[in-house]
C-alpha cells in the first residue's frame, strides 16, 4: 500500500488553483465586478485558520489589468503555511513540505465552500472555468557530471532519448546540460488533461530536476460546482498519486521513505 505521506519527501509545493471567468469590458481588459467585494468576505470566512494578511506588490496596480494574477495572501502565521492566494479571477491553496493529502483535502474543501459563500450570488454569477491540481518536486541531480537521460529511464521510468548518430561527426556532448520539457495525456476520470513537465533547476541552492505534475480541467471539462468539486480534487489527486508512485517505485522511493 502507498504511503499517503513520504518521510523525506521532495515536494516543493502544492497548489490547488480555482478560476472563474471574468467579465470582458474592453479588447484585452476583463475584470470580476465582485472583486472587492470577494477579497473582504472571503477574508471574514478563513481568518479563523489563515489570519495573517499579506498584501502582495501588485494590490497596489488596477485590478483590471490584472485578470489571473494573485494579489492578496492570507496566511496561518507570518511566514508560514499553508497560505491561500485571491486576485480577480482566481483563488488557490497552497501548501510545501509539511504537506498532507487528508489536510491538503480538507482545506480545499474549506476554501471552495468559502469562495461560495462569500462570492455575492455566486449560484448564478460564479461561473468556474478551470480546476488545477498542481505538485512541484525537485529530485537532487547534478547535470553537469551525469546523464539525465539515463537517470530518467532507471528511476522515473521515462525514456527521453536523441539517436547516438545525431553527434557521431559534431564536437557534441551527449549528456545533456540543461532540460526543459513538456508532455500532456487525457483523462477520463476526472475529465482533463495530465500535464507533466521536466526541467532544470534549484532547490536549496543545490541543483537539481524539477518534476512538476498538474491536473487540469477547464472548458467542458469543468465539474459542476460547487457540488462536483469533492469528487474531482479525490479524482484528481489519485491520478497524480499513482503516476508518481509508479514513476519512483525502486530506489527513488526508497530514498524517499
Amino acid at each position: 500500500m502507498r504511503p499517503e505521506k513520504l518521510t523525506h519527501p521532495p515536494l516543493i509545493e502544492a497548489i490547488l488553483e480555482v478560476r472563474w471567468q471574468l467579465q470582458q469590458q474592453a479588447p484585452g481588459v476583463a475584470v470580476d465586478p465582485k472583486y472587492k467585494l470577494l477579497v473582504g468576505r472571503l477574508y471574514d470566512r478563513l481568518s479563523r485558520d489563515y489570519p495573517f494578511y499579506e498584501p502582495l506588490p501588485t494590490a497596489s496596480m488596477p485590478d483590471e489589468m490584472l485578470g489571473y494574477v494573485v494579489q492578496h495572501r492570507f496566511r496561518t502565521a507570518e511566514g508560514a503555511w499553508p497560505l491561500v492566494q485571491v486576485g480577480p479571477g482566481l483563488v488557490t491553496l497552497n501548501d510545501t513540505r509539511d504537506y498532507s493529502w487528508k489536510a491538503f483535502e480538507a482545506k480545499s474543501r474549506q476554501l471552495v465552500d468559502a469562495l461560495y459563500s462569500a462570492y455575492p450570488d455566486a449560484d448564478t454569477t460564479l461561473q468556474v472555468g478551470s480546476l488545477q491540481l498542481r505538485y512541484i518536486d525537485a529530485i537532487p541531480f547534478d547535470f553537469a557530471t551525469a546523464d539525465v537521460f539515463q537517470f530518467l529511464a532507471e528511476n522515473l521510468k521515462i525514456t527521453l532519448a536523441f539517436s547516438p548518430a545525431l553527434f557521431t561527426d559534431v564536437p557534441v556532448k551527449p549528456a545533456p546540460k540543461g532540460l526543459n520539457a513538456m508532455v500532456e495525456f487525457s483523462t477520463a476520470n476526472p475529465s482533463g488533461t495530465l500535464r507533466i513537465r521536466l526541467a532544470r533547476g534549484k532547490h536549496q541552492g543545490a541543483d537539481a530536476l524539477i518534476l512538476e505534475m498538474v491536473l487540469i480541467s477547464d472548458d467542458s471539462d469543468a465539474p459542476d460546482m460547487p457540488a462536483g468539486f469533492v469528487a474531482w480534487l479525490n479524482a484528481a489527486h489519485n491520478v497524480i498519486h499513482d503516476t508518481f508512485f509508479k514513476m519512483i517505485e525502486g530506489h527513488l522511493e526508497e530514498q524517499f521513505l
